[in-house]
């Protein structure tokens, strides 16, 4: 027995030593631990704050932004720049601006015309006022920001300055008013800076100052005004920096770099470390490409309250406590396992002889086998649906047609009404009333098949945080072309039923694969052309992107000045050698027009010679009409189509797919 106890007790004592020489280590490992959680919760509470502040500011701006982007945009404004001293003219910009300034809290506006240089200001604090504030000189330095805000090429810029005239500081939105292509003056609003930075500094961080900066570093907002570089969106020399504040060219240069890298990913933070004010400090930036600022946060991670000090003691109780009961447990398993009977050891050996490791089996799924199975035996119901539907349509005009074979005309009259008929249901598959409620003025398409029913048909898909918008060009015309477009749709269904999700690549991929498994037999092949032209777009609302995937088929973009083709892939679906489809990421830009179009209005022939209407010329068409409300586009492309098509037929069906997202 005593031999027992001393041994237990030589053993406590050795533990004990053990544990006091890895108390040292474990005091440095704990310490860096500490320090690479602090620096774990520093990054994460550095980019929550920055997108947090990111949002704060773009509430207000984009507010202010679209409000003065549409009185610039006013014709009623651009009518009275052109002719400053007419009165009706005059009266009817003062009372439609002034329900600007009606509806909208602390609302502000100006206008210059720069055919006599005059500067009209109005807010909510003072009564409605017709004439102007002053006159700009070019000999002003107070007035250099108007001047170098025309002589850009930019449509606007967002411009923090102080207006000695006025005695007002504001944000400024400087949208240049053009009539035609002649510039006649800048329009805008104004943000009140006071407000502006409250609503940006609203809740003071220790140890964390947040700051707005453009893409040269001029710091557009600040804790302290005094470093604002009041003017410099306009053009200005820019007197504070954000650089000025870093602690030598190394920082400055990661600084610059860290801008790129957040330009190139908007939405997304940027981290790096910075000596700024002295002091080692985390720098977090997101991009605003809409204003063209950057949020940046400094941190000071020591002084910025990461973590909560309070559950170190209790941590260092607990470990203490731990170590206490280790020591107890250590001694309890030394009698157990040291000192006990043999016959411990040898049912311990028994239990590890009679294999007792169990663990749970892998759960069992669905293998591949499996997955394709149940993939095609929806794939078969659908289609069987489909079928037996197109089927009792052919039966019903089958029997039409050998009651009504007496008579030629009543039998071409019958014919003609199962036609429209057929039209009629290919019509109902088509998502008008869900393009209409969803998109409205913002889209429009122009749908002509080359007989009455056709293999063009467009679709549209609504997610929770996304669309699905697409064109699809089956191959051949006519009745077989609106057969083609059942089994594409249900093809497509599928595909998006199958990989739940609006993702356009996968989409394509798998319509593919499903229209292969419906019409691969070698009979079909011989006698039906199968394959079939498709270009999809998925629209992300929240991240404002497009991801685009085609088959044949492009996407079109166009603001009036640029037009721009994204190219699908080079195999259509159900092509004789199966293709790859890529997404390609597109970020929606305002002003822009998109447009899905098929090769039927591109390839119809036409003007002096028969050539085909071509890539060339509706990019031109595309440029010259793509600043038009949509539905007005829509006629407009018609009207054009048919003045150069003229007398010759229509060779295909055509369909042309728009949208725009302002």
């Amino acid at each position: 027995m005593a031999a027992r106890w001393g041994l237990r007790g030589k053993s406590v004592v050795a533990l004990l030593i053990a544990c006091l020489l890895a108390l040292v280590p474990a005091i440095l490992l704990g310490w860096k631990a500490m320090e690479d959680i602090r620096t774990h919760f520093g990054l994460a509470f550095a980019r929550n704050f920055t997108l947090l502040n990111q949002q704060k500011i773009i509430a207000p701006v984009i507010r202010e932004l679209a409000l003065s982007r549409r009185l610039a945009e006013s014709v009623v404004t651009q009518d009275w720049m052109l002719a400053e001293n007419d009165p009706a003219r005059r009266s009817l910009f003062f009372r439609e601006a002034d329900g600007y300034r009606a509806d909208q809290r602390n609302y502000s506006y100006f206008v210059v015309v720069d055919a006599s240089r005059h500067y009209y200001f109005n807010d909510s604090s003072s009564p409605l006022s017709n004439s102007p504030r002053y006159t700009l000189s070019e000999n002003d330095p107070q007035d250099r920001w108007y001047f170098d805000t025309l002589a850009r090429d930019e449509n606007y810029n967002i411009n923090v300055n102080y207006d000695a005239k006025l005695k007002v500081t504001k944000v400024w939105f400087n949208m240049v008013v053009r009539a035609g292509n002649e510039k006649v003056g800048l329009a805008g609003g104004g943000l009140d800076l006071t407000e502006f930075l409250d609503q940006f500094i609203s809740r003071r961080e220790a140890g964390v100052t947040p700051m707005i900066i453009d893409p040269e570093g001029a710091i557009q907002a600040h804790p302290d005004t005094s470093l604002i570089a009041y003017s410099s969106g306009a053009g200005a020399k820019v007197q504070h920096r954000v650089f000025d504040l870093l602690g030598n060219d190394q920082d400055r240069t990661a600084l610059r770099q860290t801008m790129r890298q957040a330009e190139s990913n908007p939405g997304e933070v940027e981290t790096l470390w910075a000596t700024l004010d002295g002091k080692q400090q985390l720098l977090a930036m997101a991009y605003i490409p809409q204003l063209r600022w950057h949020v940046l946060s400094a941190i000071d991670l020591h002084a910025a309250q990461v973590l909560d000090s309070r559950w170190i003691w209790p941590l260092a109780g607990t470990l203490a406590g731990l170590m206490a009961l280790l020591l107890l447990g250590f001694a309890y398993i030394v009698d157990l396992l040291v000192l006990s009977p043999l016959r411990g050891l040898k049912q311990s050996a028994k239990a590890i002889a009679a294999g007792q490791y169990d663990s749970p089996l892998p759960r069992t799924r669905p293998d591949e086998i499996g997955e394709l199975s149940s993939a095609f035996a929806s794939m078969a119901d659908q289609v069987r649906r489909h079928t037996e539907e197109l089927e009792d349509k052919v039966r019903q005009r089958t029997q039409a047609l050998e009651t009504a074979n007496r008579e030629m005309a009543a039998a071409q009259k019958k014919i003609g009404d199962s036609i429209d008929y057929a039209s009629l249901i290919q019509r109902a598959i088509l998502p008008d009333r869900q393009l209409q409620a969803s998109l409205g003025e913002h889209h429009f398409i122009l749908w002509k098949p080359r007989d009455v029913v056709g293999g063009d048909f467009y679709i549209y898909r609504e997610g929770p945080h996304d669309s699905l918008i697409g064109v699809v060009d089956c191959a051949g015309h006519g009745v077989p072309g609106a057969l083609m477009t059942m089994l594409a749709l249900a093809a497509i269904d599928h595909a998006i039923d199958s990989i739940q999700s609006h993702d356009p690549a996968a989409i394509l991929h798998e319509t593919d694969h499903v229209m292969r498994g419906m019409l691969g037999q070698d009979q079909v092949a011989q006698s039906l052309a199968t394959n079939m032209d498709a270009g999809l777009v998925r629209v992300d609302h929240g991240r404002r992107l497009l991801h685009f995937a085609g088959a044949k088929i492009s996407l079109f973009a166009s603001d009036g000045n640029d037009v721009r083709e994204y190219k699908g892939a080079r195999r259509a679906i159900g092509d004789k050698r199966q293709g790859s489809y890529q997404d390609e990421e597109i970020p929606m830009e305002a002003g822009w027009t998109y447009y899905l179009c098929t090769d039927g209005f591109l390839d119809q022939a036409g003007g002096e010679h028969g050539f085909g209407f071509g890539n060339s010329r509706f990019a031109d068409m595309l440029r010259n009409h793509a600043r038009r409300p949509l539905a007005e586009q829509a006629d407009v492309f018609a009207a054009t189509l048919a003045l150069y098509q003229g007398e010759l037929p229509q060779r295909d069906d055509i369909t042309i797919l728009s949208f725009r997202f302002d």
